[in-house]
């Protein structure tokens, strides 16, 4: 049993490959079978010498934006780095395939490695859009179509979450934190990790996921339920109150504060005692114990107005007697923007009635099924929000669920190949090509242009003729102010061939990249969108091949 098998009926899915922390789930049978069924079929037919491109790319972005967020190819590159059929993936194969297979191809498999591939790719982290390649694979032709299903795994999953996580980051603006609160609503284990990875990458400030924060180093953030309000029903059963003072040391009782300062509170906020939870009281003073310089707790569990505040309140004014500061709020229910004011005019009145500033700026935390309309609601009612946390919506992307990342055959043997197709958004667009990001003199992104390998680039300030890939008439010149060349060579002769950046990078070149798009192309309503042409060139050979290619039909 080799170590990836070890690691992997060791029950985690992640493990320490040295240089990278590696899924062991993703390996070469994670795919299709027709995959190995094709390879079979190739190899019967002699073509292990062939060599082909294949171009991955989407169609079109993802929850009706202008633009998408690549990301995932570092689990790419770990993909290919431990490309191996293991003896038991083979005797496994044995068993699964058709009977008749030759054995030789069998061997053959289990001697594949990805050393003669080259991948080409856009930065992760950078916007790409829609028939622009953010991955190219040359290589064998057996071994680059047998790494087309994971290859999309990888890929459209993190792509989607990053872009999604990354329209939350500009509704909520720059100013209010965003937590990934998704892992219990996640599509299991697997999901729920990608999830607080690429929510990260997008632009989020932290998870709840424990296991994401080991693995990614992602800061990782929690209150407490409900279940702990409800696990106390009155202040007799507070099993311990006592707490030493930070600057003393000196043990004093934080009920005994927490209570005459819930009296004093409620003529200042003109709540009645009476009215206010008992048991809510208690599990917060017991949670102020056991975190007292990180005092956050959950208000909604029976009244907000009512209860909660004037129970935290208290508890916090408690605190501070003792030489500590609470941290905030988490409201879980009910009209968010409503209660948010009230809690900041609340944590007002407290601060000016008992002289203590820094309750004015008590975090304000809400979740409650939120998502992207949700946040631009509350903006639009001026909610006093600090920090939202977000669960099913972000994590299992409800709005779209999926990019739909296609992997096309361009070229074999140095030859093109085109895909035809009554559907004109299908047809691919054939042979080896280069892309590249003309910018206009203000910065902004202007056009991502496909061009053949052939082809010179684009000059900065000289004229170029974009073309429209499929629509004769659209066409215009661009006098670039920046080119940029959009591929890199992330992967050659069996090795990773640039430095890998950090997920702090990768998350840092999101903000980044989105700053080069103008606001109308990532406006939320009715966004324009962005333009990808083809070279002139590109385009006559395009159509040319399509014409070839393409049947003719017969009118009788």
């Amino acid at each position: 049993m080799n170590d990836r098998e070890l690691s992997c009926s060791a029950g985690g899915q992640f493990m320490d490959r040295g240089r990278m922390n590696q899924n062991g789930v993703v390996q070469p049978l994670l795919t299709d079978l027709y995959q190995i069924t094709m390879a079979y079929a190739y190899w019967k037919s002699d073509k292990t010498d062939d060599t082909a491109v294949f171009d991955l790319f989407f169609r079109n972005n993802p929850f009706h934006g202008e633009f998408t967020i690549f990301a995932g190819l570092e689990e790419c590159l770990k993909f290919l780095d431990s490309f191996h059929y293991s003896q038991s993936d083979i005797e496994y194969l044995k068993q699964t395939l058709p009977e008749g297979i030759e054995n030789e191809f069998f061997e053959y498999l289990g001697n594949l490695t990805a050393r003669d591939v080259t991948l080409f790719a856009i930065d992760e982290g950078t916007v790409a859009f829609p028939r622009v390649p953010i991955i190219k694979i040359e290589g064998p032709l057996i071994i680059v179509q047998l790494l087309e299903t994971t290859l999309l795994t990888l890929v459209n999953y993190a792509s989607l979450m990053a872009t999604n996580a990354a329209r939350y980051r500009m509704v909520a603006g720059k100013h209010v934190k965003l937590l990934e609160f998704g892992l219990r609503r996640a599509q299991g284990p697997d999901g729920g990790l990608s999830a607080s990875k690429y929510s990260y990458t997008g632009g989020f400030d932290g998870t709840s996921n424990v296991l994401a924060g080991k693995l990614f180093n992602i800061p990782v953030k929690g209150t407490h339920a409900h279940a702990y309000i409800t696990s106390f029903s009155s202040i007799g059963e507070l099993k311990t109150r006592l707490i030493k003072h930070k600057q003393t040391g000196i043990m004093e009782d934080l009920l005994e504060h927490a209570v005459r300062h819930r009296q004093m509170l409620s003529h200042v906020l003109d709540v009645s005692t009476e009215e206010s939870s008992e048991g809510e009281l208690a599990a917060m003073v017991s949670y102020a114990i056991a975190f007292p310089d990180g005092f956050m707790a959950l208000v909604d569990t029976y009244d907000v107005k009512r209860s909660g505040l004037l129970n935290f309140s208290a508890v916090a004014l408690a605190l501070n007697d003792l030489g500590y500061h609470a941290l905030g709020i988490r409201i879980d229910s009910g009209d968010l923007a409503y209660l948010s004011c009230l809690a900041r005019e609340t944590f007002e009145k407290v601060a000016e009635r008992f002289k203590v500033p820094w309750f004015n700026k008590l975090t304000i935390v809400a979740s409650n099924d939120i998502n992207e309309d949700t946040i631009l609601s509350l903006n639009e009612q001026g909610h006093k929000i600090d920090c939202f946390g977000i669960g099913t919506h972000l994590v299992t992307c409800q709005r779209q669920p999926a990019l739909g990342c296609v992997y096309k055959l361009v070229e074999i043997n140095g030859q093109p190949r085109i895909k035809l197709s009554q559907d004109v958004e299908k047809v691919t667009m054939p042979g080896n090509k280069n892309a590249y990001r003309l910018y206009s003199a203000d910065g902004h992104a202007l056009i991502d242009l496909l061009q053949k390998v052939s082809e010179p680039p684009p000059a900065v300030g000289q004229k170029v003729l974009c073309r429209h890939p499929f629509q004769e008439s659209k066409r215009a010149y661009v006098i670039p102010s920046h080119v940029e060349s959009l591929y890199k060579v992330y992967w050659k002769a069996g090795k990773i061939c640039q430095q890998l950046p950090t997920l702090e990078q990768v998350r840092e070149k999101v903000q980044i990249s989105l700053k080069t798009l103008r606001n109308d192309h990532k406006r939320t309503l009715n966004p324009t969108p962005y333009k990808v042409a083809v070279s002139d060139n590109l385009y006559n050979f395009i159509h040319d091949l399509w014409l070839q290619n393409a049947p003719i039909g017969e009118l009788s």
